[in-house]
């Protein structure tokens, strides 16, 4: 199994060793870019920014944690008064007409994904009622808290695929909104070097792609500019920069996007776990008449119901169990799940980050740091910077990428699909998203216009 290797220095100065001088990602040719796990060595940092506690700076509060309380049927659901302005108590889901329904939207899953979405879909002119339902008791903590935050190109991802269309125009809409709203980021571009002539050959492909195909910018590095910018960063056979590439930080884009929706008048549920969804109406309205799902505190264990003319499944690593909860089970799917290692340097040297690898598990919930894969991971980066001080790594986290392919994909380590982004044929008012994995957060935003044309034309 081949390696990707990205680093992220939150701190300034010089360091001890090659690593901490570098300013931005580098990233070894991958022979085959289209294949899931390729040979990819990435090395990032962050030079003098470091990641600040999240927040967003914009008018207004931001709820951190709108939790509600969910009570029996009989109660149905209310929302604390005493937590927040923005803090609601929903009238009783009792309705069991799409016109009558107690929000217009329910979005499901509170990663950086669902939040674009709902905020998007809060902030129409129009003012439809908008309801986030998350399971965790925050916003975003599985794969869109425990990842690299690399704001990507979009080179990587193949000719007229969602991912490459999606990402590039959502890389472009994500700077803008960082700019616009003081959300930690910066530009860094990105490196890919080649060792070899075949690695040579894949970075030749991917400038002709970019430049051909894509419209994304690049440019070859020569050596004399390579030894002087980052001499110790080894390419024996070339260097392609990609200079859109860039970070973000994670967490305070979620909290400016919370933000963005509830001042929008959308409603945060926390501790909310989507349990059964339904249509309702007759054996024959898919929909039509709108949506009751069942929703269980996932403090109290009580459940209560909720009605929404739309539904748009955002879950993330839970994506296909609400997708197995509304298709019969001749049209169920099964998830695959990659986890990515990370290894680090620790204080008081910068903290520089490698990964992540590729490790399929079994469970999302495998979240264990594999310490055994190390020697595999300090063979990989020293390719391309043999002074690495390998005595100082040590495991750092792990995160899991959801993904959908054919029989055979993961022995392969080939034959994922794209994103899925669509109105499921056969139903009324359900907006399915599956898939979203890299580059989902560079997407997010793209994403979440694509939900709204589905939805609204």
């Amino acid at each position: 199994m081949r390696w990707l290797f990205e680093t992220r220095a939150t701190g300034c100065g010089k360091g001890r060793n090659a690593a901490s001088r570098i300013p931005h990602t580098v990233e070894l040719a991958r022979t085959d870019p289209t294949s899931d796990g390729a040979a990819a060595t990435r090395l990032r940092r962050t030079g003098s920014c470091a990641r600040p506690a999240a927040t967003c700076l914009r008018k207004g509060p931001v709820t951190r944690c709108n939790k509600p309380t969910i009570r029996s049927n009989s109660y149905r659901q209310n929302f604390h008064h005493d937590t927040h302005p923005y803090t609601k108590r929903l009238r009783p889901f009792s309705h069991t007409s799409a016109s009558h329904a107690d929000f217009t939207h329910a979005v499901i899953g509170g990663g950086v994904v669902g939040l674009a979405i709902a905020q998007q879909l809060a902030r129409r002119s129009s003012s439809p009622s908008t309801l986030l339902l998350e399971r965790h008791s925050a916003v975003g903590t599985e794969t869109s808290s425990r990842n690299s935050e690399v704001i990507h190109a979009g080179i990587y991802y193949g000719a007229g695929t969602l991912k490459t269309e999606l990402c590039i125009r959502g890389k472009n809409l994500l700077y803008e909104l960082c700019e616009k709203h003081a959300v930690p980021h910066k530009r860094v571009g990105k490196w890919i070097v080649a060792q070899n002539q075949a690695q040579r050959e894949a970075l030749q492909r991917i400038h002709d792609f970019c430049v051909n195909e894509i419209n994304v910018p690049v440019r070859w590095v020569s050596r004399e500019e390579a030894q002087r910018r980052e001499p110790a960063v080894r390419a024996e056979a070339g260097i392609l920069e990609s200079p859109t590439t860039g970070i973000v930080d994670s967490h305070s884009l979620m909290v400016c996007l919370q933000g963005r929706f509830e001042e929008a008048g959308g409603t945060v549920a926390l501790a909310s776990a989507v349990t059964a969804i339904r249509p309702l109406g007759d054996a024959n309205a898919n929909g039509k008449e709108g949506w009751e799902l069942t929703v269980r505190d996932t403090t109290t264990g009580e459940s209560s119901t909720i009605t929404t003319s739309t539904i748009i499944n955002s879950a993330g690593l839970g994506a296909v169990d609400i997708h197995n909860m509304i298709v019969p089970p001749s049209q169920h799917k099964q998830m695959f799940y990659a986890k990515g290692n990370y290894f680090s340097y620790p204080p008081p040297l910068p903290k520089i980050k490698f990964g992540p690898d590729v490790e399929w598990v079994d469970s999302p919930d495998d979240l264990a740091v594999n310490s055994a894969r190390l020697p595999e991971a300090i063979e990989a980066v020293k390719k391309y910077l043999p002074d690495l001080d390998d005595t100082q790594l040590q495991p750092d986290y792990a995160g899991i990428r959801p993904k959908l392919g054919k029989a055979g994909a993961v022995a392969q380590g080939k034959g994922f699909v794209d994103f899925v982004i669509r109105r499921e044929e056969g139903y009324e008012g359900w907006v399915n998203l599956l898939n979203i994995e890299s580059p989902g957060l560079t997407s997010s935003l793209a994403i979440a216009e694509k939900v709204e044309g589905l939805l609204y034309g």
